[in-house]
């Protein structure tokens, strides 16, 4: 399946990359998707239109940002939530749509095809995932703050996703700007146990209960 961008910003934009994500997830066709770290929304309208694909309308993705730049965030590493580098996208957001594409009524906007099957939540992930039933969740994408010990919150209350036999797929695990999140995920696997492999030449980290092989090309 083809990862698109939708005109905004992604982190996955890198040749390959997005397409990887997409066949990794297909693999284990999840129901209930948790991703923490939504930005501008389009790796959501990805898994949702792959999701609705496996399931149609059976589905459930859940998604977990700020929404906004503030005080909550300015320590972490996180990609630039303008164009900066692209005029006709900062025209077409400022003047056109007259939105924020990070903002949350953005987002339901990209999402407005699925809103029977999505539930964005605003807020700090180390203030909300506590109050998410994760018993519920079978597949978490983690690409929210990047300081360790946000990262080591988020794995944390992760925790039941994996022990039920979930996944956890991790972004950035060798981003040399953030060391934290290595530093998290290679203590976190080490203390709980759990399998974790490294994919997509380092990029992501996928943790689960048991080991599991995929013969995919990143």
């Amino acid at each position: 399946m083809e990862y698109k961008k939708y005109y905004r910003k992604t982190s996955l934009k890198q040749k390959g990359v997005g397409s990887f994500f997409l066949e990794e997830i297909s693999k284990k066709k999840p129901k209930t998707f948790l991703e923490i770290g939504v930005f501008h929304g389009v790796t959501a309208r990805n898994v949702c239109e792959l999701l609705f694909k496996i399931h149609q309308e059976n589905f459930k993705y859940i998604g977990l940002d700020l929404f906004e730049e503030n005080d909550e965030n300015k320590n972490e590493v996180i990609p630039n939530t303008t164009f900066s580098s692209n005029p006709i996208k900062q025209f077409y957001y400022k003047f056109i749509k007259r939105q924020n594409p990070y903002s949350l009524e953005a987002v339901e906007e990209l999402l407005s095809k699925f809103k029977n099957n999505i539930h964005l939540i605003k807020g700090n992930s180390i203030k909300v995932l506590k109050k998410i039933d994760m018993s519920k969740i079978d597949y978490v994408f983690l690409d929210g703050g990047h300081e360790y010990n946000t990262v080591l919150n988020d794995l944390n209350c992760c925790y039941e996703v994996i022990k039920n036999n979930g996944t956890v797929l991790c972004d950035d695990y060798d981003l040399k700007q953030a060391p934290g999140v290595k530093k998290a995920i290679d203590e976190f696997v080490k203390e709980q146990k759990f399998n974790c492999s490294i994919i997509c030449n380092g990029r992501f980290a996928r943790i689960e209960k048991t080991n599991t092989t995929y013969n995919l090309i990143p």
